[in-house]
């Protein structure tokens, strides 16, 4: 069994105080409490500064959650921001973050519970955008499986299991909470990959690469968390968790150009 003890919650930052703040308000009420978060900052204006993030970061302290807020700059792509962030790491866990999620308080706690039952490579929710909760989806839920236990896979473009992206879409993850709830309080799916809140083995992500990849591609790239997950996936496994307990903000991309993904550059070498 894994402890809070043994995570760091990684959050890359750039020019969103405010949602940072709130995102960091989300950790400061977890029920699990002594993980650590660090903060990669590349915002114009240091995201010390803002008063918002400042007070989050007391009241995290206050409830035993140290952070540590670092100055990274200049910016050298998301993938370098990532790999500076798995290099600051300590802990058996890590847990990226992206500065735009909100998480129910005991969100963490059974990440930690879910990983240590069924020990893979990462675990992830799939984000609600709450603001398509209404949009009802059906076909885009139809590659939709359960694991029973989670095992490696090889997933690339031209893989059936690569139409599972559409599972995240919009408010997909919340329909599929609603229609395949069980008696639990959580329980695995297959997944392509996952964005804005993925918890690894730290050691594992580091054996496959982590984002050290990061040289060999144009510094606007997308898709960096993409590359990290399937590599990880394809040596011990990765699965997303139901029903989700992490929310979008919905704020606009500050990935708008997409034309340089990492995928092309590193996978399809191989």
């Amino acid at each position: 069994m894994y402890r809070p003890a043994d995570l760091d919650v990684l959050i890359p930052t750039k020019d969103r105080p405010a949602a940072l703040a709130v995102t960091l308000a989300g950790l400061a009420a977890q029920t699990s409490a002594g993980f650590r978060v660090v903060i990669s900052d590349q915002s114009g204006r240091p995201a010390s500064e803002d008063p918002l993030v400042a007070a989050a970061i007391r009241i995290l302290g206050h409830r035993g959650q140290p952070v540590e807020l670092l100055r990274h700059v200049p910016a050298r792509g998301l993938a370098e921001q990532r790999q500076f962030l798995l290099d600051q790491a300590e802990r058996r866990l890590v847990l990226y973050l992206d500065d735009d999620v909100w998480l129910e308080p005991d969100a963490v706690e059974v990440l930690l519970s879910a990983i240590g039952e069924l020990n893979c490579g990462f675990l992830g929710y799939a984000l609600h955008g709450l603001s398509y909760r209404d949009d009802l989806r059906p076909h885009e839920l139809e590659p939709y499986e359960e694991w029973d236990d989670v095992r490696p896979e090889r997933i690339r473009r031209e893989s059936p299991a690569w139409d599972r992206y559409t599972l995240h879409n919009a408010s997909n993850p919340l329909h599929l909470a609603e229609k395949t709830a069980k008696d639990r309080p959580w329980w695995p799916y297959k997944v392509a990959w996952i964005g804005g809140c993925v918890l690894y083995d730290r050691a594992r992500l580091v054996e496959c690469g982590g984002f050290a990849f990061w040289p060999g591609v144009p510094p606007d790239h997308a898709g960096e968390d993409v590359v990290a997950e399937l590599r990880v996936m394809e040596r011990y496994g990765g699965a997303g968790l139901l029903p989700s307990r992490a929310y979008h903000l919905e704020l606009p991309t500050t990935v708008v150009d997409r034309s340089a993904e990492c995928y092309d550059y590193v996978l399809e070498t191989r």
